[in-house]
């Protein structure tokens, strides 16, 4: 049986990302960080790696594929929209919201979007 091992997100400054990613998850990197890849683990060793790829294709301003980071409860996915602000994400006007969303659309330094999800929504 397969099982998914990794998330691969192209990025155009690895460093940048990888920085970006390890505080933002609360991973590090599985091997020394090169110019081109890294892969990065939980810290605590459970959960999907993500490694970062340089790439030099276009963001998607509507990507088909995206990371969706869950949160408790509204009050913990403001909180974590915000830290992740601090972080250097930035909020994306987002043409698709229905009404009253449960996410929040991102954009990573790189310009990957992902969402922060309110998981106690129904």
């Amino acid at each position: 049986m397969l099982k998914i091992g990794s998330v691969v997100l192209g990025v155009s400054d690895v460093r940048r990302a990888a920085a970006f990613w390890t505080r933002a998850l609360g991973y590090e990197p599985r091997e020394a960080i090169e110019d081109d890849w890294v892969v990065l683990v939980p810290v605590d060793g459970t959960g999907p790696q993500l490694s970062l790829g340089l790439s030099e294709t276009p963001v998607q301003e509507h990507p088909r594929v995206h990371l969706d980071l869950y949160a408790d409860d509204a009050g913990d996915q403001a909180a974590e929209v915000e830290r992740l602000v601090s972080l250097g994400a930035q909020r994306v006007d987002w043409d698709l919201y229905p009404e009253d969303p449960d996410f929040v659309v991102l954009a990573d330094p790189d310009g990957n979007r992902f969402c922060v999800i309110d998981t106690a929504r129904e």
